[in-house]
C-alpha cells in the first residue's frame, strides 16, 4: 500500500532528463477520447489521451493547462506528463488505435497526454466512486470544495471526476501513516468547454455527482483558501501553462488560446458569484448553507466500481 505521493502534477522529462516513452499496452479505458493505459520508460503506467482522439486536439490543451494550474493550487491530483509514442510501439501494438463506428483510425505518432495510474494496475485496485458508508475514510475529502474552485474558474461544463485508492497517508501530528482512502481528481479535457473555448457558467455545472462530499459547506468561507489563490491567481502561473503545451498541439490555435487566457485572467473575481450560484440552483448541492437544515440522505448499499475494469 502506497504512502500519499507529494509529486508535482505535471513533468515531461524523467531523471535523466530522456523523454518518457511508451513502452507496454495494457489495456483500453472507458470514456470519449478512448484513452489508453500505457507503461512507460519511466516505470509508471499513465492513462495516455492520444492527440488525434474523438473530442478534438484541444481538449489535451486544456487537460495541459489545467495540470499546471491544479499543481499552484495544490489541489490532488495525478502526475501527468507527454508521453512519447514511437512508429516502432504503433506497429508493434495494433490494439492502440481509435475507433469511429466500425473504422479503426490509427493513433498518430509523436507527444500524447498522460495521466499517471496510482501504482501497478496489476496488483492496485483504483475506483471511480465509493459508496457513502466508505465516504469517512476518504482523507482529502477537502479537495472536492478545493476543486470546485477551479472547475468554476475555467468554465468546467463536465461533472466532477474522480478516483480512488487506498494508501497509507501520514496525517498532521501523527507519527505513523495510516490506511485510508484517497481521492485524485482527473478529466479536466472539459475544462473551457472542452473544445468550444468559452465559459458557459451553468450553476450545477463541475459539481461532483455525490453532493455529500459537500457536506461541511455552510459559506463561502469553507472554500477558502483557494477562492483568495484564485481571485489573486498570478499572471505568470498562466504564462508557464501555456508555454508548456507542445506547438504542433496548438497550430492554427495560437491567438484563440491567447485569448481564451486573457478571459480566464480576467474572470477570478467572478467566481465566488459563481460558487454562490450554486447555493441558489434547483438541486443545491449546499444542504447545510446558511444554516438550512440538512437533508436526511440514504446511504448507497452499491459496491465500490473499479475503474477499467
Amino acid at each position: 500500500m502506497p504512502l500519499l505521493p507529494s509529486a508535482p502534477s505535471y513533468r515531461e522529462y524523467h531523471a535523466g532528463g530522456a523523454p518518457i516513452t511508451a513502452v507496454r499496452h495494457v489495456r483500453k479505458m472507458r470514456g470519449g477520447t478512448q484513452a489508453h493505459l500505457l507503461e512507460a520508460n519511466d516505470g509508471h503506467w499513465y492513462v495516455v489521451k492520444f492527440r488525434n482522439n474523438p473530442q478534438h486536439r484541444r481538449v489535451l490543451v486544456n487537460e495541459i493547462l489545467s495540470a499546471t494550474l491544479l499543481e499552484y493550487l495544490q489541489i490532488a491530483v495525478p502526475v501527468t506528463a507527454l508521453i512519447e509514442i514511437s512508429s516502432e510501439f504503433l506497429a508493434a501494438n495494433h490494439e492502440v488505435c481509435l475507433t469511429c463506428g466500425q473504422k479503426r483510425i490509427p493513433v498518430e505518432p509523436g507527444k500524447h497526454f498522460g495521466s499517471r495510474y496510482p501504482g501497478d494496475p496489476n496488483g492496485m485496485a483504483v475506483y471511480d466512486f465509493l459508496p457513502e458508508a466508505l465516504r469517512s475514510q476518504v482523507v482529502n475529502l477537502e479537495d472536492f470544495r478545493a476543486v470546485l474552485v477551479f472547475d468554476k474558474w475555467v468554465g468546467n461544463t463536465d461533472g466532477r471526476q474522480s478516483i480512488f485508492y487506498r494508501a497509507l497517508v501520514r496525517r498532521e501530528m501523527a507519527q505513523e501513516a495510516q490506511p485510508g482512502f484517497v481521492a485524485r481528481m482527473i478529466d479536466h479535457g472539459f475544462a473551457f468547454n472542452g473544445p468550444s473555448w468559452d465559459f458557459g457558467d451553468a450553476p450545477l455545472h463541475g459539481l461532483y455527482s455525490r453532493h455529500a462530499v459537500y457536506d461541511s459547506v455552510r459559506s463561502l468561507e469553507d472554500f477558502q483558501p483557494w477562492l483568495s489563490q484564485v481571485v489573486h491567481f498570478p499572471e505568470e502561473v498562466i504564462d508557464r501553462a501555456w508555454k508548456r503545451v507542445p506547438l504542433k498541439w496548438i497550430e492554427g490555435d495560437e491567438d484563440a488560446l491567447v485569448q481564451l487566457l486573457e478571459r480566464l485572467y480576467a474572470r477570478r473575481a467572478r467566481v465566488p458569484e459563481l460558487i454562490a450560484a450554486c447555493g441558489g440552483a434547483s438541486g443545491n448541492p449546499f444542504q447545510n448553507w446558511a444554516e438550512q437544515p440538512p437533508k436526511a440522505g440514504r446511504e448507497s448499499s452499491q459496491p465500490a466500481r473499479r475503474r477499467g475494469g
